[in-house]
């Protein structure tokens, strides 16, 4: 059984358009609305793998109803601590105009528009890691998977400290997290970490990073970033997945470096593609998988992703 914990969830507005005309009104009669956040996405393709997932997280407001039902029609366990914080909106745009051709498929235009969370209650966060330790204590979890910022009001502490407490239950622990929730999460050796290429630059390869941006893949870029991998493996005992979209995905354990190029695919809607990875990645590990295999899994389920207008499904 899978622990799978966001502190920021989402419900996920997406509308279709076939172009989008600005200073007007544009119209359509395709929308969706999603339980959504990273958490959510990694535990709902997880649980249509066929894996058990149970998704802890923090709600709040008139929404928290509304974000319940969501998540009980897809079939999803989730744990929740009030947090006397509204869940947010963001929203997804699909655009066909100036959508592009990749080989034979056309793979539209995933605009992202991102609300910023309220600040939670002052007692949330520890509510959340009482509820965090009683499921690892009457549970019999294997796993357990941070993805996403936290919401406003959370400490720097609290990512590190599940990290922690997993890893000395002997929990594998995978992180798709950044920034000083990664860095301090980093002493405690968890199993897997997977910030994207920029991300992991920025923190350990800074060089090839200017003006806020990775400027360019090149030769000496990626050479910088292939030494940097092994050395952050062997320091903190992690094995590292760096992913760049559509671009080749970098990997790297205390004994390898592989790259593994993302295969092309339809792509209507990319919102939860890396989410969808994590999940095939770790439902793979779950069943013995090697790294290399696991890695390919993740890749499948995020491409699969992509062919669906919902966010974090593979069917």
């Amino acid at each position: 059984m899978i622990l799978t914990v966001c502190l920021n969830p989402t419900l996920q507005k997406t509308l279709c358009f076939s172009k989008i005309v600005p200073g007007t009104v544009n119209r359509t009669g395709v929308h969706r609305l999603d339980a959504s956040g990273k958490g959510i996405n990694v535990t709902r393709v997880l649980t249509q793998l066929g894996k058990k997932a149970v998704h802890l997280t923090q709600l709040g407001g008139v929404m928290r109803p509304l974000f319940l039902s969501l998540c009980e029609q897809d079939g999803l366990s989730v744990e929740w601590v009030e947090s006397k914080s509204q869940i947010r909106f963001c929203y997804t745009i699909l655009t066909e105009e100036d959508a592009v051709t990749n080989g034979n498929d056309t793979v539209f235009n995933t605009t992202e528009l991102v609300e910023e969370s309220e600040p939670v209650g002052a007692d949330t966060e520890q509510r959340l890691l009482e509820n965090f330790n009683s499921l690892l204590s009457k549970q019999d979890f294997s796993s357990l998977i941070i993805s996403g910022t936290k919401a406003a009001g959370f400490s720097d502490s609290i990512i590190p400290t599940m990290v922690r407490k997993a890893k000395e239950k002997k929990l594998k622990v995978i992180l798709d997290i950044k920034g000083q929730d990664l860095i301090k999460s980093l002493q405690y050796s968890p199993d897997i970490i997977k910030p994207n290429l920029y991300e992991f630059a920025s923190t350990f390869a800074p060089e090839p990073v200017k003006d806020n941006d990775l400027t360019a893949v090149n030769a000496a870029a990626n050479e910088q970033i292939k030494s940097a991998m092994p050395d952050v493996c062997k320091k903190y005992g992690s094995s590292i997945i760096l992913t760049n979209g559509s671009q080749k995905l970098r990997a790297a354990d205390r004994n390898n470096f592989l790259e593994m190029d993302i295969q092309p695919a339809k792509a209507i809607n990319t919102t939860g593609c890396g989410d969808a990875f994590t999940a095939g990645l770790a439902s793979a590990l779950e069943d013995g998988a090697g790294f290399s295999e696991a890695i390919a899994e993740g890749i499948r389920c995020g491409a699969l992703n992509a062919g669906f207008v919902k966010p974090g499904v593979i069917c």
